[in-house]
């Protein structure tokens, strides 16, 4: 029996509280309590409703897949409830953990509003902590081990136990029929970053699959926030969301150093060398995929007949940009040409290893200044 089972007054909920959690006690006005994992208990989703205007205690909750049980919930307490959806660390905070101060990224900030070069010892040495950003990713146990034991070993250690949990997660939270199906598209996802135009093929989670059988499944990844879709465009013109194709979309990782770790051992060492052969564009798009969600951007991307793709569209400072991700030194890039050249967008933004440059109404941005867009 749990303390929501019958009663979901605030008094009786109280009432339960207090038999419940030794020396249970209440400061009016002064007291938090905090129910973690909250979707293992979809009636206590319910009873927010009566908890938050209670006149004793806060409340917050938190669970790490709420998206996924929304129908085993009697009753959501719509208007009740103020929502913050939280992601792991973005590569400022990631920053910020490695014992970067805010002046130190102000002082970069500086640079991407002129347009004017970083100073080589810096570029440089934001260029390696963006790389390690890569391959350690963001979830929180993982960076806290990272900054102080600074082992990649133990780094990857980690964060397959967290791709375990996950896997663990979709036993115990979907349901039967859909277990099987959705660890299929769950593992599939290094295969499907693999093909040169990484649109999701269902062929390669079982052959000649079709989405009526797997649809479902990736909502699911989606609903946990596993994974991230990136839609393609039918046409180049605001507002976004209005163009899209809902049946042609990539997945990317919803964390890049979990991506990296479902790839063979080694994989960590090249991304830090800077050479990764297949992979390395893949792992490239995911991490600015991955920012841009934590930007608070929805992800869309542009393909027209085989012959022009271009990695990211966005909305930017109001104007429609063209974002092109570069993971080599070659940063030249036909399709953004011809997008510009052709259709309806004027501004573009190449992202890579190299410095701060503009030509033709493009900016050429190092990579590390993804999270000032």
């Amino acid at each position: 029996m749990t303390i929501f089972d019958s009663d979901l007054t605030i008094d009786a909920i109280v009432k339960q509280l207090s038999l419940i959690i030794p020396r249970f006690d209440i400061n009016l006005k002064d007291t938090v309590i905090f129910f973690d994992e909250i979707q293992a208990c979809p009636i206590a989703i319910a009873a927010l409703k009566f908890l938050s205007n209670n006149p004793y205690f806060d409340v917050i909750t938190s669970g790490s897949l709420l998206g996924i049980n929304y129908k085993e919930v009697p009753s959501y307490p719509v208007g009740y409830v103020d929502y913050l959806e939280m992601y792991s660390l973005d590569f400022e905070e990631f920053c910020w953990a490695n014992g970067m101060s805010k002046e130190a990224i102000g002082y970069l900030y500086d640079f991407f509003t002129k347009k004017i070069m970083v100073p080589l010892a810096t570029h440089n040495k934001m260029l390696n902590l963006f790389k390690e950003y890569i391959v350690v990713g963001g979830m929180p146990e993982v960076v806290d081990d990272f900054v102080t034991n600074h082992d990649f070993s133990r780094v990857l250690k980690l964060q397959r136990n967290i791709l375990n949990d996950y896997q663990i997660d979709i036993i115990r939270y979907a349901s039967t029929t859909e277990k099987t199906k959705i660890k299929d598209c769950f593992l599939s996802i290094p295969a499907q970053l693999a093909q040169d135009n990484k649109k999701f093929k269902y062929s390669l989670v079982q052959k000649n699959a079709k989405a009526d059988k797997y649809q479902d499944s990736l909502i699911w990844l989606k609903d946990a926030n596993i994974i991230n879709f990136c839609y393609n465009l039918s046409n180049l013109e605001l507002p976004l969301e209005g163009n899209i194709k809902r049946n042609v979309f990539k997945v990317y990782m919803a964390d890049t150093g979990l991506l990296m770790a479902m790839l063979e051992d080694g994989s960590q060492k090249e991304v830090i060398n800077g050479n990764l052969g297949i992979y390395k564009g893949a792992i490239y798009e995911n991490i600015i995929a991955d920012i841009f969600t934590k930007l608070g951007k929805k992800l869309y991307y542009f393909e027209y007949n085989s012959t022009l793709e271009v990695d990211f569209i966005i909305r930017y400072e109001d104007v429609l940009t063209a974002v092109e991700v570069k993971s080599a030194d070659n940063t030249k890039s036909k399709s953004l040409k011809s997008l510009m050249d052709n259709w309806n967008v004027t501004k573009g933004i190449k992202l890579s290893s190299k410095n701060i440059g503009y030509k033709d109404n493009v900016i050429s941005y190092p990579i590390y200044m993804v999270m000032f867009l």
